[in-house]
């Protein structure tokens, strides 16, 4: 799930909790996994990142977090099992039509409180309306349905050399290129604006 809201407005708790789920669920379902691949000699995990793992956007911080150092592990994971016969990639789509906005709601509700905050306009006039229109609204610049993450996750699964990281949609490209070329001040201007 996504944790909407200011890192400033996010509770220690809401950012633990956000981990639990996103990161630290990957880790122990990694473990669980990888004494059968060592004792069959092959296997392959791919670990679901998001674009919002290698370029920041903000009002997603929690989010963000998560999807970073789930990026940072998986790199680690692949240094760490090179030569095992166990290939590790990363799933890094963008902009998905799911039910990622009605799965944030109760988060949202339960750990950012909009009053008397900085970001309490903001939450009021821009991302209330966007996280409650649901994901029946309108669909964001690029998104795609789900099919569009099974077509990657198949080649993974089947390709005889995997790539190491899958990005899904035209945004998740284009911030791909922009991470690798752009100047990271520029950067920065570019995600304030989306």
């Amino acid at each position: 799930y996504a944790q909407p809201g200011a890192l400033e407005d996010l509770p220690t708790d809401g950012l633990r909790a956000i981990f639990e789920v996103n990161f630290f669920g990957w880790h122990e379902l990694t473990r669980r996994l990888l004494p059968v691949m060592r004792k069959q000699g092959h296997g392959r995990i791919l670990q679901n990142s998001s674009v919002l793992g290698f370029i920041a956007l903000r009002m997603r911080g929690g989010y963000n977090s998560t999807k970073f150092a789930l990026e940072g592990y998986t790199d680690t994971l692949r240094l760490e099992l090179a030569g095992s016969g166990i290939h590790i990639g990363l799933l890094e789509p963008g902009p998905v039509r799911t039910r990622i906005r009605q799965n944030s709601q109760k988060h949202y509700e339960k750990w950012i409180d909009a009053r008397g905050t900085h970001w309490g306009r903001f939450y009021e006039t821009m991302l209330e309306p966007r996280l409650y229109a649901g994901d029946d609204g309108p669909p964001d610049p690029g998104e795609l349905t789900c099919e569009a993450t099974t077509r990657a996750a198949t080649h993974f699964f089947e390709a005889r050399r995997p790539r190491l990281h899958y990005p899904v949609t035209t945004p998740t490209w284009a911030m791909a290129v922009f991470k690798r070329t752009l100047p990271p001040r520029l950067v920065d201007r570019i995600a304030i604006r989306i």
